[in-house]
């Protein structure tokens, strides 16, 4: 490849990134919107860096990731698990696929109610919602690539009277997985959203509960400030997570 094309699209990138806070400076500079709604990217700046140095935004992010990485990690291994058996096991899909598209429309606002009287306002209630939401992409990214491993894999497999874990462990997880971790990278970003809004329902300590106490008391250089370090926060999980699978898929290049 190129190596002209990716820095071509990071430019092109930035190059958005800073008109659009150039657009954010002009609205919010000429009161094209009130300042109580938008503030100043210095303000909203300001804000940020004192709640990292000085208040409660770095422990709130520390509980947001926290919250998000137990509930990522949860999802994918039960999304896993349970993806490469329904996909390998034709009685297991008989007996479970039916529930799984029964439950699989429902959103996790849905869910939250049925958590709510199930666990209380609490961490394991959050927990429980976001494990529910983020598992579902990996679950069907695992089914997926498990259903799309070459046929001549299973002849070999077959040949060499493998058994069903060592053909899943050896051959069909190998062969699945660029489908896994595609699902695995919009699980953490689902997961991330899950977890903010739950903390603004159960009142649980990250910045979803600062960014929704910011907005009730009218600090929106607060409230930007927590919206900015989400998007942070999701922008460097995003990366690591592609570093990570360019990593473990290098032997696709050979």
């Amino acid at each position: 490849m190129n190596p002209r094309f990716p820095l071509k699209a990071t430019a092109e990138s930035l190059m958005l990134l800073a008109a659009l806070i150039a657009l954010w400076w002009l609205a919010s500079h000429n009161e094209w919107v009130s300042k109580v709604f938008l503030p100043t990217p210095e303000a909203t700046l300001s804000s940020l860096k004192s709640g990292l140095l000085h208040g409660e935004l770095a422990g709130f992010s520390i509980d947001t990731i926290n919250r998000m990485l137990l509930g990522w990690l949860l999802a994918s291994l039960i999304g896993i698990l349970l993806g490469a058996l329904v996909a390998i096991s034709s009685s297991a899909r008989a007996w479970i696929q039916p529930t799984l598209e029964f439950i699989r429309p429902l959103p996790a606002s849905a869910i939250m109610p049925l958590s709510i009287s199930i666990f209380g306002l609490n961490a394991a209630m959050v927990m429980f919602v976001v494990a529910f939401g983020a598992m579902w992409p990996v679950l069907l990214a695992t089914i997926h690539g498990f259903v799309s491993v070459d046929p001549r894999l299973r002849e070999v497999a077959t040949a060499l009277r493998l058994s069903r874990t060592a053909f899943i462990w050896k051959m069909g997880l190998p062969s699945a997985m660029p489908d896994i971790l595609a699902g695995m990278r919009l699980s953490m970003t689902v997961s991330l959203i899950i977890a903010v809004v739950g903390e603004m329902i159960a009142s649980q300590s990250g910045l979803g509960q600062a960014i929704l106490l910011a907005a009730r008391s009218f600090r929106a250089s607060e409230l930007f400030a927590g919206v900015v370090l989400l998007g942070i926060i999701g922008f460097a999980a995003n990366g690591l997570l592609s570093l990570a699978e360019k990593k473990l898929l290098r032997w696709q290049a050979r």
